[in-house]
């Protein structure tokens, strides 16, 4: 039987966070300074976690360092990635390291040391709904705390003027792949889950990584690592017509500014449709020295004039898939240029398939009636990353990474975090609590932005020669 949650104020709270995630948590270290902003961030899990599954020995995070939890709206805040190695004493060996793209273990490590440093935020609490209560003006969100085995201990209910989701995105398993995930007996394992499982993985016969991405790639990388040469019985296969090295050229990367966004999300709904999909190689792509470091591992072992017991096929996609026996699994391929068609046997799978984000329909049910969808019934997003609801509802509701079909592809990526988690604040506040950049990128996305008119130059002041004596 559960009890009342611990006392709430009477008075309506000024924000409500859903979801500590980087996103969210950025949000909170920004907040944080601000004294006349009451905010409290909730999240159902213990505590802080970033993707424990793929936090492999050497895998880094795919962007700088300076896309930290502030640093990019607030450079002297004291959350920022270079204060937490202060903090630690170890901010003259990582100037020595010159590694401008840190581990994903080393990031995860500075968002925990925020997360238990920053006040306001409770975890082991799980949002149930939220409503809009027209009589108070404003929003009613009811939780349940949980205790350390994730039960049920108590009910608690916070009013708020604003909240912000940042729920977060969830594994994704393509339909055909469904039934390998009900297999008992068989290691079939989401990257999600991956280190988790990773010795039973090692010891099966023969592995299939399915998933053409950073993390197919990273988990293929670390298999063949550890296996014997010329005994590697690795299969890699995805979708993409090819093990595509992610866009990194710097005008490229200017598709991750502010500005682009701005650009994005002022297109026609069916133009953004079309780019999102187009744009993969922009965020789903491989790691240049990612894709070296396997070229490299496959070439050293050829050394003793053999060939490593590999097959690496991209373009493929996985039609059907079922159990045999109780310890294999059955993949049915299709080649997508070829046509042609072949059937894999393999003991164990990694379904390296991506992320989707989280629906929103659940924890919103009660606002349905206040939502205004677009064309294809997503949720409709203004520029400040508001949900865009009926004139009745005097509260906003932002959203961080849930905005990819109106925002653009900066919408998932940790570089625009900040500026996002200070135009949320900014506009909050009323007022320009965080300065943020009239202009962003050195391109011009459209022929009409005004964003893009050269700054006037300032005047070089004339200095008075001096005089001897």
């Amino acid at each position: 039987m559960t009890t009342p949650a611990r006392h709430e104020p009477t008075s309506p709270r000024d924000l409500v966070g859903i979801g500590i995630g980087p996103c969210n948590l950025s949000l909170a270290a920004l907040a944080h300074p601000l004294a006349e902003l009451d905010a409290v961030f909730y999240e159902q899990r213990p505590g802080f976690d970033w993707h424990p599954g793929l936090l492999i020995d050497g895998a880094t995070v795919q962007v700088p360092f300076l896309a930290d939890l502030v640093t990019l709206a607030d450079p002297t805040s004291p959350w920022s990635f270079l204060n937490y190695l202060r903090n630690r004493e170890r901010l003259f060996p990582f100037y020595f390291a010159e590694h401008f793209h840190i581990q994903r273990a080393e990031y995860d490590a500075y968002c925990r040391w925020v997360a238990q440093s920053l006040p306001g935020l409770r975890f082991g609490h799980q949002v149930d709904a939220v409503r809009w209560n027209p009589e108070r003006d404003v929003f009613e969100v009811d939780f349940t705390q949980l205790d350390a085995d994730g039960e049920a201990e108590a009910l608690g209910r916070t009013h708020t003027r604003n909240i912000v989701l940042g729920v977060g995105t969830v594994p994704h398993v393509p339909d055909p792949l469904k039934p390998l995930v009900e297999a008992p007996g068989v290691p079939v394992v989401h990257a999600a889950d991956y280190l988790a499982h990773r010795d039973t993985v090692l010891a099966a016969g023969h592995v299939t990584v399915v998933g053409s991405g950073q993390s197919g790639a990273e988990i293929f990388l670390d298999l063949l690592r550890h296996r014997p040469a010329g005994r590697e019985r690795l299969h890699w296969i995805g979708r993409s017509e090819a093990f595509a090295p992610m866009e990194y050229s710097k005008l490229g990367l200017e598709h991750f500014t502010p500005d682009y966004t701005r650009y994005f999300h002022a297109l026609a709904e069916p133009v953004r449709d079309r780019l999102v999909a187009a744009q993969w190689q922009l965020h789903k792509g491989i790691d240049a020295g990612t894709l070296a470091a396997i070229h490299d591992e496959l070439y050293r072992r050829t050394l003793d004039g053999g060939w490593p017991d590999t097959v690496l096929t991209p373009g493929v996609q996985v039609r059907t898939a079922g159990r045999i026996a109780t310890t294999k699994v059955e993949l049915h391929l299709e080649h997508l240029q070829q046509g042609s068609r072949s059937r894999l046997t393999t003991d164990a799978v990694v379904l390296a398939t991506g992320y989707r984000e989280r629906p929103l329909d659940r924890i919103l049910a009660g606002l349905d009636p206040y939502m205004c969808r677009d064309g294809s019934e997503r949720p409709r997003i203004d520029e400040e990353f508001r949900l865009v609801l009926d004139p009745s509802v005097t509260g906003s509701i932002h959203v961080q990474n849930a905005e990819l079909h109106t925002h653009g592809v900066g919408a998932p990526d940790l570089g625009l975090a900040a500026w996002r988690s200070a135009t949320i604040l900014n506009t909050l506040t009323g007022k320009e609590t965080y300065p943020l950049p009239i202009r962003t990128a050195f391109t011009s996305f459209g022929l009409d932005d005004a964003r893009t008119r050269v700054p006037q130059a300032r005047p070089v002041r004339q200095l008075i020669p001096l005089v001897d004596g």
